[in-house]
């Protein structure tokens, strides 16, 4: 792992990606930290924080789309095949390199508190529950990022997909409000639902049989729920959406709350999406 960690951050910096991501992230926030905490005087580094977070939208796809998409275009995956390393190895390998990336402007964002400090009063607490907040949700956007080209190699296709995912997160909340909450409605939604996880796991597994099971596994005790007791499904869709909002998980820490589930929600997520591409880079190795 740690040849493949110290292969990945190398490359980033020899291409300069690594510089500009940096570069980047820390032009965003300084902006933010200039107009809000400086020209107008609020008190609060969870405000930049808190306008910050839309910038990864950006900065995820641009990172992660080359990561195991152009080693796929290139073949060079085969030769990180040959290596005596597993491919759990492989994938953190590549995964802290883009983790050790974010660290190093939220480093350096960790300092400006402190220089917010010398012009008044600021809640060190909540400004540096929110950064440590930030920090794990871009760390798990990464990993949702590395997913998307993990089963493709073409590094566009991979972009799109991140961004089309990350937006759908951001927006979540709000699109979860505009669909009716009747039991039909959110059980017809779930169908569709898992009618996409189905052509997902056909997808990474190339088998038409894993995908037939898991719709069968979903869509009959949804159906079943249905027929049973129809006001268990009411509103379920619209519950189902606001869970998948990663980015609202911000809104407790930036509002002076340490709220425990959120850091477990973004591990979480953070851990599933490095065992999804897991999974998807073995399929790809054995076939």
């Amino acid at each position: 792992m740690t040849a493949i960690f110290k292969r990945e951050l190398k490359s980033y910096f020899t291409g300069m990606m690594g510089y500009i991501f940096i570069a980047f992230v820390l032009l965003f926030i300084g902006i933010y930290t200039s107009a809000l905490n400086l020209k107008y005087a609020y008190p609060g580094f969870e405000y930049v924080i808190s306008s910050s977070a839309f910038m990864f939208l950006i900065t995820v796809p641009v990172l992660t789309m080359r990561v195991f998409a152009e080693e796929r275009k290139q073949s060079t995956d085969q030769l990180l095949y040959s290596l005596p390393i597993s491919v759990m190895d492989m994938v953190l390998g590549k995964y802290l390199a883009m983790v050790v990336l974010l660290t190093i402007p939220m480093a350096i964002t960790a300092l400006y508190p402190l220089l917010i400090g010398t012009f008044g009063t600021v809640s060190y607490a909540t400004a540096y529950s929110s950064l440590f907040a930030f920090y794990l949700l871009g760390c798990a956007l990464i990993a949702i990022g590395m997913f998307m080209s993990s089963i493709t190699e073409n590094q566009i296709i991979a972009a799109v997909m991140c961004l089309g995912t990350l937006i759908l997160c951001y927006l979540m909340t709000a699109l979860s409000q505009l669909i009716t909450s009747t039991s039909l409605a959110s059980t017809l939604s779930l169908m569709v639902v898992a009618l996409l996880v189905s052509l997902v796991v056909r997808l990474m597994t190339k088998s038409w049989t894993a995908a037939g099971f898991t719709a069968v596994v979903t869509f009959v005790p949804l159906g079943l729920l249905y027929l049973i007791s129809p006001t268990v499904m009411e509103g379920a869709f619209t519950s189902a959406l606001s869970a998948l909002a990663i980015f609202d998980r911000m809104d407790s820490f930036t509002g002076g709350i340490f709220d425990l589930t959120g850091l477990v929600y973004f591990i979480s997520v953070a851990a599933l999406f490095c065992f999804f591409t897991v999974q998807a880079v073995e399929k790809r190795r054995w076939s």
